[in-house]
């Protein structure tokens, strides 16, 4: 993984022609939109350290309609951006044998000029096809959407392609990436949030958006929403010293004791403040910080539990599977993948 650079904004071009299929031009659109302030506009906790700047170009300003006529209104022309972070072509609609030698001249020269000046050139599917045609995986690795194999072997046998795989990064500083089938652009964007914004807000990314296996629900992808915010003083004390003594033995008796309130009256006011039960309050803490030490550490489960305050391993387990709805060793496996992107 190549260190994440954070500039103020990082720049986006999604390209747009007439054979650009929608679907993965609004998913990359949206989700780029929101990391960095998805989380916090779901969560109430702090946004991400870096925010994109997506906007879809074309030969020019003008809307047009797309193959299967839905609509499409880029925001600039190819020359009106000089330069940019990161180009995106997603997958277009193409036959089986149609023959994409010298198609999208405009749009080709465009590329061209982007990876010359060091921008990050991506693809999805048969967008690779486009990439292929300006040359820029000519002796490079890449992949594509399986259909379109033998397409590209035919027309640009120079190109080494790897259909098995979901995601191929090559070229000098690997400034270019493609993606196999048109499903495969939720990976892209994980990757491309990992790359520049950092692995914990790819993995936010995909919480907020679900992306990866739901098979067990939705469960494993929440996060614990901020408490409210409150006045009562006594129960933000309380709330202060837990946040750095969650792994204690006691800890509902020791936030009583720090807040000076009657046992009873702790309890009332600190879910009058917060919403939370003291002890779910404490619960949820443990198990977020859980969920950072597997997502982030090779840490054996049981030291886990331990760290974040459960004696017994078995309550730990049964505890992380009532919040994720899956095993801590299973959540290690599903969110760990960034960190080896």
């Amino acid at each position: 993984m190549i260190a994440p650079r954070a500039p103020a904004r990082i720049s986006v071009c999604l390209v747009a022609v007439p054979e650009i299929a929608t679907g993965v031009l609004n998913g990359l659109y949206e989700v780029f939109s929101f990391v960095g302030s998805g989380w916090e506009m779901l969560t109430g906790w702090p946004p991400g350290p870096a925010r994109f700047l997506p906007r879809i170009v074309a030969a020019d300003r003008a809307p047009f309609r797309n193959l299967a006529g839905l609509p499409i209104a880029p925001e600039l022309g190819f020359a009106e951006v000089k330069q940019t972070d990161i180009v995106v072509v997603g997958d277009l609609a193409l036959a089986r044998d149609e023959d994409t030698r010298g198609r999208w001249p405009e749009a080709v020269a465009w590329l061209q000029r982007q990876h010359a000046q060091g921008a990050l050139v991506c693809s999805v599917c048969t967008g690779s096809l486009m990439l292929a045609e300006a040359g820029l995986v000519e002796g490079e690795e890449a992949t594509c959407h399986w259909a379109a194999t033998d397409q590209i072997r035919r027309r640009y046998p120079g190109v080494r392609l790897h259909p098995e795989r979901v995601l191929v990064t090559a070229g000098v500083d690997h400034r270019l990436v493609t993606a196999g089938g048109s499903a495969s652009w939720t990976d892209l964007a994980l990757y491309l949030v990992a790359r520049f914004c950092g692995e914990e807000e790819a993995r936010r990314t995909a919480k907020l958006f679900l992306f990866g296996d739901r098979s067990d629900g939705q469960l494993p992808f929440a996060a614990r929403v901020r408490p409210r915010q409150h006045e009562d003083a006594a129960v933000a004390a309380a709330q202060l010293w837990i946040a750095r003594n969650y792994d204690c033995a006691h800890p509902v008796a020791g936030m009583t004791q720090v807040s000076g309130l009657a046992p009873r009256t702790f309890i009332r006011r600190f879910q009058a403040a917060t919403g939370y039960v003291p002890l779910d309050y404490v619960q949820s803490l443990r198990i977020e910080e859980a969920k950072q030490m597997l997502e982030t550490s090779d840490a054996p489960i049981d030291a886990v539990a331990a760290e974040v305050g459960y004696t017994e391993p078995a309550a730990f387990r049964r505890v992380f599977k009532r919040a994720t709805g899956i095993a801590p060793n299973q959540y290690r496996q599903r969110f760990r993948w960034m960190s080896a992107a």
